[in-house]
């Protein structure tokens, strides 16, 4: 999966901007506050979901401007676009040659997995970004999973808007609800499921030798088939008229991650070990797509250069370019890639504007 062009109209810091891309490694350099990561959260939404911020769309939008913007795309003879209009800024529409489609169908076209230093804290805070995590994943592996999440959300968003408003003159409402959610909570809890047993197959499969290994395991109610999420929905009914929501399902997931070899999990690791077992995760991710979807996902890896030690800087960029397809990386410091391979585009980015750095062509 290679993007041959970026086109950003009215997108944060860019009024616009239209960047050749090629196969290999993007590189991006200039300092703090100029754009780097504006570019590689423009790539993250060509993909389901909210993109690596997962800002607002309001807030995407170009300060000045009128308020909409727009990111499109070149994949061989495919064009993808995404944006919002001066009218409805609120609302994301999406294209993929020029027809109007669900920005879930992007996920048939292209894998996007991205790390950022924002990630360093999903280990340390809530279940909900490492649900997040965990269904961006598997969406880059399965298309269809982004799809059962949003109606798991939509039907869930419905029963709960039922049960603060006292659910019994709405039973057959309610019946056919806990049907929804059963159904695409069940598929959502099995794509789970088959994507924790393949990365750990995967990951026990890595030498080892740059990153630590990981395991990851679900914690969940062990909710598999419609039936079982059915049952326990009407179970839980009147519990859950007295919370006023949905207390049991796959929304209540966590993903539990542990640093194999010290058996310990990785919110009591070190900060570096943490980085280091989101990296393998990432890495035998990207092999694992690339065996099921015979296509390398793209990379998008922001300022991740700069907290590697020179020798695993290396050996990381290395392992990137024997593996294959395209990596979009930033970093304050050109220094920082001069170990990546010699057809690498190097990219100058200065207050919204990009140039090939000198001495590229």
């Amino acid at each position: 999966m290679t993007l041959s062009q970026l086109t950003l109209h009215n997108f944060r810091n860019y009024p616009e901007l239209r960047l050749n891309a090629a196969p290999g490694f993007m590189v991006f350099s200039g300092a703090n506050g100029a754009g780097k990561t504006n570019i590689l959260e423009a790539v993250s939404l060509l993909a389901p979901g909210r993109g690596l911020r997962r800002a607002a769309l309001r807030d995407i939008a170009y300060q000045g401007g009128p308020g909409d913007f727009a990111v499109a795309a070149q994949l061989d003879d495919v064009h993808l676009g995404s944006g919002t209009s001066i009218e409805t800024p609120e609302r994301r529409k999406t294209r993929i040659n020029e027809a109007v489609v669900p920005t879930n169908d992007l996920a048939e076209w292209l894998s996007i997995l991205w790390l950022t230093p924002a990630m360093d804290r999903l280990f340390t805070e809530g279940a909900s970004g490492r649900r997040n995590f965990l269904d961006r994943l598997g969406t880059a592996l399965e298309p269809s999973h982004a799809r059962n999440c949003a109606r798991y959300e939509a039907a869930r968003r419905e029963r709960n808007r039922l049960l603060a408003d006292g659910y019994r003159a709405d039973k057959d409402w309610m019946d056919g609800l806990d049907m929804q959610l059963a159904r695409f909570g069940s598929a959502v809890a099995e794509a789970r499921d088959r994507l924790v047993i393949a990365l750990n197959e995967r990951l026990q499969r890595s030498d080892g030798k740059i990153f630590a290994t990981p395991a990851i395991e679900l914690a969940d109610d062990r909710l598999r088939t419609e039936q079982q999420l059915r049952q326990k929905l009407r179970e839980c009914r009147t519990a859950d008229q007295a919370a006023g929501r949905t207390t049991r399902g796959p929304h209540r997931t966590d993903l539990k991650v542990f640093h194999a070899a010290k058996q310990q999990p990785a919110e009591k690791c070190s900060t570096g070990e943490q980085k280091a077992l989101l990296f393998s995760i990432i890495l035998a991710h990207a092999d694992l797509i690339a065996e099921r979807r015979n296509s390398r996902p793209i990379l998008l890896l922001d300022e991740v250069a700069a907290h590697l030690d020179p020798q695993r800087r290396a050996a990381l960029f290395g392992k990137l370019a024997e593996r294959g397809g395209q990596v979009w990386l930033t970093g304050t410091e050109p220094d920082l890639f001069r170990d990546i391979p010699q057809d690498a585009l190097h990219f100058e980015v200065s207050e919204g504007t990009v140039r090939p750095r000198q001495g590229e062509t």
